[in-house]
């Protein structure tokens, strides 16, 4: 089954000619403009469209209200004039209120009625040739495409709009249209294309100086970090939006970055915390009116019930999203909460129900990623990019043009300047030495900066090299305290250890030892990576050797509770903010190497983990033994490991591992490997000798990976009995 997952927040910049947020002094001063204007003067039709732009995103009701009586006074102008300046003036107004309405029914989720207002707002500035207008209406069409899930017709009028802009040379709203066809490619699952538009916008608003666009790149840059499994830079980009956003005091903005903060604490399995955001982000989105992000909170909501078990919440929590979503035609979401739902029946043994919603789920994914949408997109930005170079090679053959006009200009100019250059030649032979002069003294000065650049790069080099050294020299430290990958014992049964550190050093290790008959194995995963994870991995192990070095033979269960216990108190956590939160999963067995010798046919092994699973290959089946969902460190509601006793025939097979190999992104589209497919792999192959598993595991790990980074520590351990 597929792990339950969270819908991300993406936030698409629309856009209009009013550019203020919140401001306290611009919204007083317009109400002043609003109590002298005359009842019909277009002052008064201006005025109503800025204050409710400005109340858009604390008060949306009471701006749709402003604009639509911007609306009407605009009609009444017109329908009682000539043409003339005025009623060219009210045209505009009925544009931006239609406009204005177009976005603040998207802030609520009303998609078909956000569309009706765009079409009639872009209709009239097409009549009026408002090339500005026209570039900012398609950019907000698109945003609604794209959030029904429509990525042909988003990325189509997301082109048309910047071809405007760009004619224009509206940085900004440059900016804005890059930064929604990332949007587009994050949409899509193409992650480097959406971050490289991602980080061109961030870069333009920091020109700009934009404190919205930049707050908005930085909680859709998070994203991304988000999908690679990078949390630490996803938190970081959300927290940077979330302090931003609270100054403008956005409130949509800080709600949609709140979820997505509550989604981080979800995947860390911090359930408690993610409820919290989760609920506070719907509390606002409720108070704001704003359907989409309802139906985004109702859905994680469910999720965590679902996770924690809790399925009668769960249920009613999708239920409402659902309904919510297919209501706002948001296409992304009802596929979402379809497959949410599919898996929650499928746990609570209901295989009709999950049956009926696995098949809306494939309908809205396949309506969504189909291939003739995908070709649409591609064709769409082939022929934007066909266009713009077909422009420059106009404007570079219009300069050629000019230069060959101004050359015969230039020939024909040289015979008067010829006797005036003859008596210059003097004058420029001076200034020529004069330079040259002048090129020496720099000359020197360049070498003397470059030798002392030379100088500063010897001595980084040396400092890299010590560090290097130092961390190789831990390496051997690791790999002492680690035992050999294949043990030598004529006592243990064949078995295999696939062991690949993601750096130099490890936070996964193996453990393993021999006493009293018994043989112990462990597959571990510390807190990080790297360096700090190394620093872990070497405490668990010294933890681990302490534990057993009695005389006392301890089940799994009894040396996880010890080892729990120890990493609490050696480092000092006690749960409050800002104490060490560092520990480890685990996945322990114990196997009887006596009794393997002496009863042939069958035996029992004790096995306990640490939110790491044990799989078993029985009769050409997989079954997995569920860990106890805690980690070997402090944990608000720690209780007793469970110690499991199974009993285990010749030939069966045992598996522990880490979770490094399954969440490893590769294979055609960049996705994660996953445990299913592991499973998958191991059953595949369970009668092949171990040493034959171990490359094989090896082998497919590598292919899936291709070109990208591996991510994380691996270890996988392999028990035939």
């Amino acid at each position: 089954m597929c792990p339950i997952k969270h819908v991300i927040i993406l936030v698409a910049f629309f856009c209009c000619q009013i550019t203020s947020y919140g401001q306290q002094n611009l919204a007083d001063s317009l109400i002043a403009v609003l109590r002298s204007a005359k009842l019909q003067d277009t002052t008064r039709i201006t005025a109503l469209n800025s204050l409710a732009w400005e109340l858009k995103n604390n008060n949306p009701d009471t701006a749709m209200v402003l604009s639509k009586q911007a609306l009407e006074l605009s009609t009444v102008i017109i329908n009682g004039a000539k043409i003339s300046p005025i009623t060219l003036a009210a045209q505009k107004g009925i544009a931006k209120s239609n406009h204005q309405l177009g976005v603040f029914n998207y802030l609520k989720g009303n998609y078909s009625l956000a569309l009706d207002y765009y079409f009639k707002a872009l209709k009239i500035r097409e009549s009026l040739n408002d090339k500005k207008g026209i570039s900012v209406t398609y950019s907000n069409i698109g945003v609604v495409y794209d959030n029904q899930g429509n990525y042909p017709q988003a990325l189509n009028y997301y082109l048309k709009g910047l071809k405007i802009a760009e004619e224009l040379g509206d940085k900004k709203s440059i900016a804005t249209k890059l930064g929604n066809i990332g949007l587009l490619y994050y949409g899509q699952g193409d992650y480097p294309k959406a971050l490289g538009y991602y980080f061109k916008t961030l870069k333009m608003a920091e020109e700009l100086k934009d404190d919205y666009l930049i707050a908005t790149y930085f909680g859709n840059i998070g994203n991304i970090y988000y999908a690679q499994g990078d949390y630490l830079k996803a938190l970081d980009y959300y927290s940077n939006a979330l302090k931003i956003l609270e100054d403008l005091g956005d409130k949509i903005g800080i709600a949609n970055n709140i979820s997505n903060i509550g989604l981080v604490y979800f995947i860390q399995n911090d359930y408690p915390k993610a409820l919290d955001y989760y609920f506070n982000t719907l509390r606002m989105a409720t108070e704001q009116g704003n359907k989409k992000l309802t139906a985004v909170s109702l859905g994680n909501i469910g999720t965590v019930y679902a996770k924690i078990k809790k399925y009668k919440e769960a249920e009613g929590y999708l239920k409402k999203a659902l309904v919510l979503s297919i209501e706002i035609n948001a296409l992304n979401l009802v596929k979402d909460n379809e497959q949410q739902l599919s898996e929650l029946y499928t746990q609570t043994e209901q295989p009709a129900k999950a049956l009926e919603h696995y098949k809306k789920y494939i309908e809205a994914k396949d309506s969504i990623f189909n291939e003739e949408n995908t070709k649409k997109t591609v064709r769409s930005e082939m022929n934007f990019e066909f266009e713009k170079k077909q422009t420059e090679e106009k404007i570079v053959q219009n300069k050629k043009d000019i230069i060959a006009v101004e050359e015969l200009k230039q020939q024909r100019l040289q015979r008067n300047y010829f006797i005036v250059g003859f008596a210059l030649v003097l004058l420029l032979a001076l200034f020529i030495y004069r330079g040259y002069r002048e090129k020496q003294k720099a000359n020197s000065i360049i070498t003397l900066q470059k030798n002392e650049m030379e100088e500063q790069k010897k001595v980084v080099e040396e400092k890299n090299k010590d560090i290097l050294d130092s961390i190789h020299y831990a390496k051997r430290i690791q790999d002492a305290l680690l035992k050999e990958e294949e043990h030598v014992s004529a006592h243990l049964p064949e078995h295999f250890i696939l062991f690949m550190p993601k750096d130099i050093v490890s936070g996964d290790f193996y453990w393993a030892t021999e006493k009293q008959g018994y043989w112990y194995v462990a597959a571990v995963d510390c807190t990080g990576h790297g360096v700090p994870g190394a620093f872990m991995s070497m405490l668990g192990m010294s933890f681990l050797n302490d534990i057993v070095s009695d005389n006392l033979l301890l089940s799994p269960a009894e040396i996880l509770d010890q080892l729990c216990e120890k990493v609490v108190n050696e480092l000092r956590q006690t749960g409050e903010a800002g104490g060490s939160k560092d520990g480890m999963d685990i996945s322990l067995i114990r196997i009887n190497l006596k009794e393997l010798e002496s009863t042939p046919g069958s035996i029992q092994i004790h096995w306990a983990g640490a939110n790491n699973a044990l799989n078993i290959i029985q009769n050409g089946q997989l079954r997995e033994i569920k860990a106890d969902k805690q980690p070997i460190g402090y944990y608000p509601e720690q209780k007793p490991f469970t110690n499991h006793e199974i009993t285990l025939q010749t030939g069966d097979s045992i598996y522990i591992f880490t979770d490094g190999y399954a969440d490893q992104f590769g294979g055609p589209k960049g996705k994660k490997f996953k445990y299913k497919q592991l499973e998958e792999l191991l059953l595949a192959n369970t009668t092949l000798p171990m040493n034959q598993q171990k490359e094989m595991l090896k082998t497919a790990f590598v292919e899936w990976k291709g070109s990208l980074e591996q991510i994380d520590d691996v270890c996988v351990i392999g028990v035939k009995v």
